[in-house]
C-alpha cells in the first residue's frame, strides 16, 4: 500500500509563532466577529462565498502545529469546511440576550488543533426586536496567529459586496481605505516606518537587553536613563508601575461574557467632538472610561484619584497592505481616567493623553514589538507576557468601518461587532467599531473579573447623553470650563 505524501511544511514566522503560543484556558486567542443580517442568510450561498472568498486565502486551508523549538503551517489533508461552518438555532426567546450567551460560550472554548483554527456559526432565528421577524447571524472566530485584528476586519469585510448582486461587488476595502486612512492610532504611525525597520534589524541585541531588564530592574532604571533610543524605550516601558488593584485585576477563570450597547448616531459623535474641541476617538474612550468608572463603584471599588491603562493595538503595516495575513501591530498604554468624576475632566484627560502618544513616536514602535514578543526566546516570552499584563487593566480597539451598507451573500448587514483577545492577566477588552453612520460598543470580559458586562455597555450611552447635556446647556459666548460643566450637570441631575 501506498504511503500518503506528507503535506509540506511552511515556517511560522516568529511573530505568529508567539501569538500561537500565547493561547491559554483563560484567555483564547481569538479574534471574534458578529455580524448580523437584515433577514435570512441562505446557508448554501454563505457556503461558497466562504469557500470563493475566505478560502481565497490559502493560509485558511493551513492547521497551525507548533513543536518545542517553534511553529510552522501544514495544509490540512482531510480538510472539510462543513466543519468551519456550522448552523445553528438559539433557544427560545433568541434575543439578544441569547445571543450574547452564544457568543461567550464560544469565546470561551477552544478552537480545534487538529484543523485550521477558525470557524463560522450561521445563527438562523435570532430576533432583533421582541416579537419581530428571525432573521440571521455570522458569528466569526479566528485565531490570532493567521493575522492581527486590522487585517481580519479587511478579510471578513471582502465577504460584503456594496449591493445585494455579486456584479455589483466594489473593491471595498481599497476604497475604504482611500478615504478614511485607518483609525487616529493608525495616522499617527505612518511616519515610524523607518524607526521600525531599524528596530527589526536591532532584534537580538535589543532582546538580549530585555532578558537582562528582567532579570534586574536596576538595569531598566539605569538604561531608561542612559541606554540608546531603542533600548531606552523598552526599558520605560518596563519600569512603568503596575495598574492599581481594581475588581478588574485578579485571578482569571476559563469562561468568557461578552455583551454590546445599542448604536449611538455617528454625526452626533462627530458633532460633540467638534464642540468640546476633541476627537471622535477622544470622544468614544472618554465614554468607555466613564462607564467603567460607574460599573466599579457599583462593584464597591473606591475609584476616586484612580487612573487605570488599556494597551491599545496600533497597526504598524502600511495601510495599503492591510488586507495581507500575518500580524504587524504594536500596542501602546492609554490612560484611562476612572478616578475622575467630572465628565468634561475626563475627556479632557483622554485627549491629552492621546497627545502626548503622538509625541512618542520610538515609544509606541518599542511598546508594540515588546507586546509581539516575536523577537524574544520561548523562555522569555511568559515572563515578559505577565510583566505587561500587569502594567493594564484593558484592551482597547477603535476601528472606523465603512459608512455605507454592506451586503453578505445578498443580504445587508444589519449591525457588525468584534472583539480582540486579552492577554495574560488582562481580563476585559473595550472594542469601539464604527458602520454605516453608527457607533456600537462591546465588552467580553473574565466572568470573574466582569461578571455583569451589560451593566458596563448600558452606561456607555448614559456617558454620551452627558456630555449632549454639557453641549446644550453651556454658555458657548465663552470658553467652555470643566467646573461650569459640573454644575450643569447637577443641576440636569437635580
Amino acid at each position: 500500500m501506498r504511503k500518503r505524501a506528507r503535506s509540506p511544511r511552511e515556517p511560522m514566522s516568529r511573530v505568529d509563532t508567539a501569538w500561537l503560543r500565547m493561547d491559554q484556558p483563560t484567555n483564547r486567542m481569538m479574534i471574534i466577529g458578529v455580524l448580523v443580517f437584515r433577514g435570512h442568510a441562505d446557508r448554501a450561498r454563505v457556503k461558497r462565498l466562504l469557500e470563493e472568498r475566505f478560502l481565497a486565502f490559502p493560509r485558511f486551508r493551513q492547521r497551525a502545529v507548533a513543536t518545542a523549538n517553534g511553529a510552522y503551517w501544514q495544509v490540512d489533508r482531510d480538510f472539510d469546511i462543513g466543519h468551519h461552518l456550522r448552523a445553528i438555532a438559539l433557544p427560545e426567546p433568541a434575543d439578544k440576550r441569547e445571543l450574547e450567551d452564544f457568543v461567550s460560550e464560544l469565546a470561551s472554548s477552544p478552537l480545534d488543533p487538529a484543523r485550521p483554527l477558525w470557524q463560522f456559526h450561521l445563527v438562523e432565528n435570532y430576533r432583533v426586536d421582541d416579537g419581530g421577524e428571525p432573521c440571521s447571524v455570522l458569528v466569526a472566530r479566528i485565531h490570532h496567529c493567521y493575522a492581527d485584528g486590522l487585517a481580519l476586519v479587511q478579510v471578513l469585510l471582502s465577504l460584503t459586496d456594496t449591493a445585494p448582486e455579486t456584479s455589483a461587488r466594489a473593491e471595498l476595502a481599497r476604497t475604504w481605505l482611500k478615504r478614511d486612512r485607518g483609525g487616529v492610532m493608525e495616522r499617527l504611525l505612518e511616519p515610524m516606518q523607518d524607526g521600525l525597520q531599524r528596530l527589526l534589524a536591532a532584534g537580538e541585541k535589543t532582546w538580549a537587553r530585555v532578558a537582562e531588564m528582567l532579570q534586574d530592574p536596576a538595569i531598566a532604571a539605569q538604561l531608561a536613563r542612559e541606554g540608546s533610543e531603542i533600548t531606552r524605550e523598552l526599558a520605560i516601558a518596563l519600569t512603568l508601575a503596575d495598574d492599581p488593584v481594581t475588581s478588574l485585576k485578579g485571578r482569571l477563570g476559563s469562561a468568557k461574557r461578552v455583551a454590546w450597547a445599542r448604536p449611538l448616531p455617528l454625526e452626533e459623535v462627530k458633532t460633540i467632538g467638534k464642540a468640546l474641541d476633541c476627537t471622535v476617538n477622544d470622544v468614544l474612550l472618554g465614554c468607555a472610561a466613564g462607564a467603567l468608572r460607574g460599573y466599579l463603584r457599583d462593584c464597591g471599588d473606591d475609584v476616586d484619584g484612580q487612573t487605570i491603562r488599556a494597551t491599545v493595538p496600533v497597526n504598524l503595516r502600511p495601510l495599503e497592505h492591510a488586507k495581507k495575513l500575518g500580524n504587524h501591530f504594536g500596542l501602546v498604554f492609554l490612560d484611562l481616567p476612572i478616578g475622575e468624576g467630572n465628565p468634561l475632566r475626563r475627556l479632557e484627560r483622554v485627549a491629552a493623553c492621546m497627545r502626548d502618544l503622538k509625541g512618542r513616536r520610538q515609544a509606541i514602535v518599542a511598546f508594540g514589538l515588546l507586546a509581539a514578543l516575536g523577537m524574544a526566546p520561548a523562555a522569555l516570552q511568559a515572563p515578559a507576557l505577565e510583566l505587561f499584563s500587569r502594567k493594564a487593566s484593558a484592551v482597547a480597539t477603535n476601528v472606523p468601518g465603512p459608512q455605507q451598507p454592506l451586503f453578505l451573500a445578498g443580504v445587508e448587514l444589519r449591525e457588525m461587532m468584534f472583539w480582540v483577545p486579552q492577554t495574560g492577566s488582562i481580563g476585559i477588552g473595550l472594542s469601539i467599531l464604527s458602520y454605516d453612520g453608527r457607533v456600537y460598543f462591546g465588552v467580553i470580559g473574565d466572568r470573574k473579573r466582569v461578571r455583569d458586562p451589560d451593566a458596563i455597555v448600558q452606561r456607555f450611552a448614559e456617558e454620551f447623553e452627558k456630555l449632549v447635556m454639557i453641549a446644550l446647556m453651556e454658555d458657548w459666548s465663552g470658553e467652555l470650563d470643566a467646573s461650569d460643566a459640573e454644575a450643569t450637570l447637577l443641576r440636569y441631575a437635580g
